[in-house]
């Protein structure tokens, strides 16, 4: 891994800080290679019970390094392999069974969107502001957010992000269901700092309740579309069946039922 990206892991708490903040953490290809091997190892330690994406400087994520694009790429090919190696870490994420909450702050515009869709919990500051734009330079949307976007906002809202140059604003992207949550500051810089902490205290609470559970219902829900109706019935049942046998399922039961019996 390199400088790209911050990792670390603390008491089950994997963080991926992205760290280009002077490029608004916009993708090159240093950044590509450290987002895969990051999520990569988030989602494969046994210690990772919970995953937190922030970003350094003053914006979330703007996508693909357009300047980069423009002084270092030769062809479409090559713009094509660096996507897919980007989408291999948005596949970590999104296939595995770990929660993974987001604290984008600032602006989060193109392919930013596709890594913020790639959580499953996003917290944004007010002062906020997201959209894709990709037309306003003439690409098509890249990074699962053609199939991502229209799952977690509906067609036409999908539709009105991408084909007009526009940036929702916070409460509109709470409103719209795209994010979670907006928190307040006093300035940009504060505001920044309370989005990671509200994030980051979501994670907690994950960590500190049935971590497993959490990861398992989040797999449940991102897997859904792969499988017919019956077909997820199916694996709710068996998924329901292999948590009750964990000792974490056995211990809070106990408690449960200990304390039931104390009531009645």
């Amino acid at each position: 891994m390199n400088d790209a990206i911050l990792f670390t892991v603390d008491e089950g708490l994997a963080r991926l800080t992205l760290n280009r903040p002077a490029r608004l953490n916009a993708f090159n290809s240093d950044l590509a290679h450290a987002w895969r091997d990051a999520t990569a190892e988030a989602t494969s330690r046994m210690d990772v019970k919970a995953i937190l994406i922030d970003a350094a400087g003053p914006a979330f994520c703007a996508g693909g390094d357009v300047i980069e694009m423009a002084t270092t790429m030769g062809s479409g090919d090559e713009i094509t392999a660096l996507a897919e190696v980007i989408n291999a870490g948005i596949r970590s994420l999104t296939e595995s069974a770990v929660p993974v909450v987001a604290a984008a702050h600032g602006t989060t515009a193109g392919g930013g969107l596709g890594i913020l869709l790639s959580s499953d919990y996003a917290v944004v500051g007010s002062r906020s502001r997201l959209g894709s734009l990709y037309a306003n330079i003439g690409l098509t949307p890249d990074l699962s957010v053609s199939a991502q976007l229209a799952r977690a906002v509906g067609q036409r809202r999908a539709l009105q992000l991408v084909l007009q140059d526009r940036l929702l604003t916070a409460a509109e992207a709470v409103e719209w269901g795209l994010v979670a949550e907006a928190v307040e500051g006093a300035d940009s810089a504060d505001e920044a700092g309370r989005v990671r902490a509200r994030a980051e205290e979501i994670a907690r609470f994950w960590l500190a309740g049935a971590a497993e559970a959490y990861g398992h219902a989040k797999r449940l829900v991102r897997s859904q579309p792969e499988r017919t109706f019956a077909e997820q019935l199916s694996e709710e049942a068996r998924s329901i069946g292999a948590s009750l046998a964990t000792p974490d399922a056995q211990a809070r039961i106990a408690a449960f039922a200990a304390a039931s019996a104390r009531k009645g």
